[in-house]
């Protein structure tokens, strides 16, 4: 069973805070040698955002022109390179812990990349795997993945361009490819494809995949991570040493 937290339109600082906050309640319950579910699927929009990975090196002038564009700029301990997050696109934070699934993050992956194929076929749209990470129609990227793994609970995860301004990626080389576009559900089924639209299907290909039924968050749950966030005790705690899994 997997938790779903539907966030709406928020900062991706604050999305990064949830996933760290509930990303701790696995890492203590797995060091205290408690068998218990914190898996969430966290659903959310950005305000528009240029993100970057561990191995990104982006110039500290062209982090400045990125900003004047109207955005942020947040480094990130993801994998991947540079991308961006924006009004109109899916993205998707699995904060779960792959030994209840495939302890394989190469197969957690894969699977990601599985679920948007399968949306975009329930859309009638061919997505494809290419030799780079995320979902393509034909060159054109689709969907975009970066996650961050430690003692196997996962962070960070897709992106799916639903109905979104793919302007935006004009200003980057997304991903750190040149030689390829970016493309969304709405260019390529002609249709306005909406997050509201798409979540639901996208909430039944990954339950599909991933072999796992899903259902919303609660109230008290949600009030408690929001809580645990400002605590002085997930301020002040100790960092866990991590054995970091990027893909």
């Amino acid at each position: 069973m997997i938790r779903v937290w539907r966030l709406g339109m928020i900062s991706y600082d604050t999305a990064l805070k949830i996933q760290r906050a509930l990303a701790r309640r696995h890492l203590d319950a797995l060091l205290q040698g408690r068998d218990e579910n914190f898996d969430t699927l966290l659903l959310v929009e950005h305000k528009p955002v240029f993100t970057v990975g561990i191995r990104d090196e982006t110039p500290k002038e062209e982090i400045t022109r990125l900003k004047q564009l109207g955005a942020e700029f947040k480094k990130t301990n993801r994998g991947g390179l540079i991308t961006f997050h924006g009004p109109g696109q899916l993205v998707a934070y699995p904060i779960i812990n792959l030994k209840h699934f495939k302890t394989s993050v190469k197969w957690y992956v894969n699977s990601l990349e599985e679920t948007v194929i399968s949306l975009c076929s329930e859309l009638g749209v061919k997505g494809i795997r290419s030799p780079y990470t995320g979902v393509w129609v034909e060159d054109n990227k689709i969907a975009a993945i970066g996650i961050h793994a430690s003692r196997y609970v996962t962070t960070h995860g897709i992106a799916i361009n639903c109905n979104n301004d793919l302007s935006w990626f004009e200003n980057i080389d997304p991903c750190g490819i040149e030689d390829k576009g970016v493309t969304s559900l709405t260019k390529e089924t002609g249709v306005i494809c909406t997050v509201d639209k798409i979540t639901p299907i996208f909430l039944k290909c990954f339950s599909s995949v991933f072999g796992c039924k899903t259902e919303e968050i609660d109230f008290k749950t949600q009030e408690e991570v929001l809580s645990s966030i400002y605590s002085k005790l997930l301020t002040n705690a100790q960092p866990v040493p991590e054995a970091p899994l990027v893909s």
